[in-house]
């Protein structure tokens, strides 16, 4: 699989950091895509001392800036014959967190960070996915999009640069929620818009995992306490990271897109019903997501806005 390329945003902790060994191992061309190159570079090293694979490369990324993102995929193109694998990692949660920040397109950083640079990056990377015999491209969602099983849920799309950021509160979980919900959603459009293309492109929803200490340590004492207590039981992160795999590389998958899989590698469906007992079953099952994601005028809004930052 030397030949094979597989891009990881967010590659050097977590989830993304156990991909990129599980890719190294398999025999991948593995370029981990980092905003910190000095924490990446020993992870790097790591990597290809655990994997024995020299193939793994570092490149900088930041998911939250269009220049950057730019000059990433330009990087890309200049030194890589083509893309097989593009892997969307990276997110933005900054726990406790609880004032406005915008990436420098003036895009709130959630949004810029999980939904509008996945989405810019997917376009500027085309060309090269197409050059790829069977190019597969996976967005990590999250159970946070359950939440839109609430009727009153709804994505603020008059404040997505935060136009009223001086007079609503902010709150990082429901932004991070919203933005991993419209990463969905656009998901299902770049499926649609790639369909002639040849490209395939699916969202996993990531279950608990274990969290880093790092990641810990930013919450709050009563969240902080918590997260400790349900790290106990929480699966590790090669778990999912065996799920990137699987979805990215198998035959079974191989022809599967525009779908939402879950953490058993079972494609979820919209919820038929959101109310009553059948309501209870979305939320603590998972073979359902909110019909909110295949809303036609949710999807129309975000592809048009979408379009329109990436263009400016």
């Amino acid at each position: 699989m030397k030949d094979k390329i597989v891009i990881i945003t967010g590659a050097n902790s977590g989830i993304g950091k156990a991909a990129a060994l599980k890719f190294a191992i398999e025999g991948y061309h593995v370029v981990m895509a980092c905003r910190n190159l000095g924490i990446s570079r020993n992870v790097q090293n790591e990597i290809i001392e655990s994997s024995q694979n020299t193939n793994v490369d570092l490149l900088k990324l930041d998911v939250s800036s269009f220049d950057s993102i730019r000059s990433f995929c330009s990087s890309v193109k200049d030194n890589y014959p083509r893309v097989d694998i593009l892997i969307h990692n990276a997110a933005h949660l900054n726990h406790g967190e609880k004032e406005y920040k915008l990436s420098p397109e003036h895009i709130e950083l959630s949004f810029a960070t999980n939904a509008f640079g996945p989405t810019f990056m997917n376009h500027l990377l085309a060309d090269h996915l197409e050059k790829s015999e069977n190019p597969r491209i996976l967005s990590a969602c999250t159970t946070n999009i359950k939440n839109f099983f609430d009727p009153n849920r709804k994505i603020d799309f008059d404040n997505l640069r935060g136009e009223h950021q001086c007079t609503r509160h902010h709150s990082a979980y429901k932004m991070y929620g919203d933005s991993k919900m419209a990463l969905l959603i656009l998901t299902f459009c770049m499926a649609r818009h790639f369909k002639n293309r040849g490209i395939h492109i699916n969202a996993l929803q990531i279950n608990r995992v274990k969290l880093s200490k790092e990641t810990i340590n930013k919450m709050s004492p009563m969240w902080r306490g918590l997260a400790w207590a349900q790290n106990l039981t929480n699966p590790l992160p090669a778990g999912m990271a065996d799920n990137y795999y699987h979805i990215c590389t198998s035959d079974e998958f191989c022809s599967v897109t525009g779908q939402l899989i879950n953490h058993k590698r079972e494609i979820m469906q919209p919820s038929i019903s959101e109310t009553g007992i059948a309501q209870m079953k979305n939320i603590f099952g998972s073979r359902s997501y909110p019909q909110y994601a295949v809303d036609s005028s949710h999807a129309e809004r975000l592809w048009t806005l979408s379009t329109a930052l990436i263009s400016s």
